[in-house]
């Protein structure tokens, strides 16, 4: 039975860019901020490996006219509270803008699969609430049938797109037929504030806003396209880092707690989280085995929650600065877009890292518990890409 594929992978971010250093400098410069908060705004934001993020708060550009701030006044330098509903009014708009365009973008990416192929939508986001969701608002705009199966995974933190692709795959496994949409949507900047808490920083440092979306299916199309084979799952929970990394809603926005030292605990369980994905591939087992599975595995779509947990997987596995260049261009270029990031290194992988047919990918993405999801895929490409 043919495998499920993921097609026609599309992303996008907003248009407002955040300059990290300027960005930098609003947050050192707020009022009550403490010599201490201001020496780890320095070094969170200096750190973080990101030049650029990207935000739908127009007004945080600090270059916006606005005549009534609600989430910075440009006039006066400070960084403004609204509540919660404030700020979940502005994500079902601008979510769901985000989320359609990401998966109509994916629709008419594909030479093969129209509105009236897909039979599910798996949507993912963990930085707002409403209902209908993401998922209807899909099918309505793009003309999908009624009919459609309609699923969202909510508020699972950065790891969440992992099991909805898992889910698609399972999907096209009890349907060979199955056309699977699967799209993440995430407006992490709606909840940034300013904090002498470090991990309040820390998260303030790294967070940003993007969409993206594919179409999992295992039909057998006649247009050969760049995708990924989506071959096995695996789920690992590291239970000494379940109060390091949460997700929390509070009166003015959600809270994200990201301790410093999730680095640290996601490099002593990584081996552990992905041994299980190598059993019953010799060649690869063994490879993992020996601490050479970097030799077998060519390209790694590992989530960049940050630079330090970069540096922490590249260590433990044994990986190249090549292998580890596209999550660290996603992170530089877009930050920390929570669920999307990582759809935004596999589209990397294919489009941008020569990635050719055959060729093996690993992808993993760690979230609140302290959960790592991770796949091994493969690279379906035309036959004109084979090495």
């Amino acid at each position: 039975m043919r495998q499920a594929v993921l097609r026609s992978l599309q992303t996008i971010v907003p248009d407002t860019v955040l300059v990290q250093e300027q960005v930098r400098d609003v947050f050192a410069a707020q009022p009550g901020i403490g010599r201490l908060a201001q020496r780890i705004v320095g070094a969170s934001f200096n750190g973080s490996g990101i030049d650029t993020r990207h935000t739908v708060i127009d007004e945080l550009s600090l270059t916006a006219d606005v005549a009534e701030p609600r989430f910075f006044d440009r006039a006066t330098g400070r960084l403004l509270s609204p509540g919660t509903r404030e700020r979940n009014e502005l994500y079902v708009s601008e979510a769901t803008r985000m989320v359609v365009d990401a998966a109509r973008r994916a629709l008419e990416a594909d030479p093969d699969i129209e509105a009236a192929d897909i039979t599910h939508v798996v949507t993912v986001s963990c930085t707002g609430f409403h209902a209908p969701g993401p998922e209807y608002e899909i099918v309505r705009a793009l003309g999908l049938s009624d009919g459609v199966q309609r699923f969202h995974l909510g508020f699972m933190g950065c790891y969440a797109s992992m099991p909805a692709l898992r889910a698609a795959s399972q999907f096209c496994a009890a349907d060979p037929e199955a056309v699977v949409l699967v799209a993440s949507v995430e407006l992490c900047t709606l909840h940034l504030r300013s904090s002498e808490d470090p991990d309040t920083i820390v998260a303030s440092s790294l967070f940003a806003d993007g969409a993206a979306a594919g179409i999992v299916t295992a039909r057998d199309l006649p247009t050969p396209v760049r995708g990924l084979r989506l071959d096995r799952f695996h789920t690992a929970i590291a239970v000494e880092g379940e109060k390091d990394m949460a997700w929390t809603i509070g009166d003015r926005g959600f809270e994200m707690i990201l301790s410093t030292s999730v680095p640290q605990i996601i490099g002593e369980t990584i081996i552990g989280a992905l041994r299980p994905l190598y059993t019953g591939e010799e060649d690869l087992s063994a490879a993992f085995e020996e601490g050479r599975v970097g030799d077998r595995v060519e390209h790694w779509a590992i989530h960049p929650g940050g630079r330090s947990i970069l540096d922490r997987v590249q260590e433990r596995l044994h990986l190249s600065d090549a292998q580890l260049h596209p999550a660290r261009e996603v992170l530089r270029v877009n930050g920390n877009m929570s669920s999307a990031t990582v759809l935004f290194v596999l589209r990397r992988i294919l489009e941008e890292e020569g990635a050719r047919h055959g060729e093996r990918v690993a992808a993993m993405a760690f979230g609140p518990g302290l959960t790592a999801e991770s796949a091994l895929m493969t690279v379906d490409a035309p036959a004109s890409d084979a090495p």
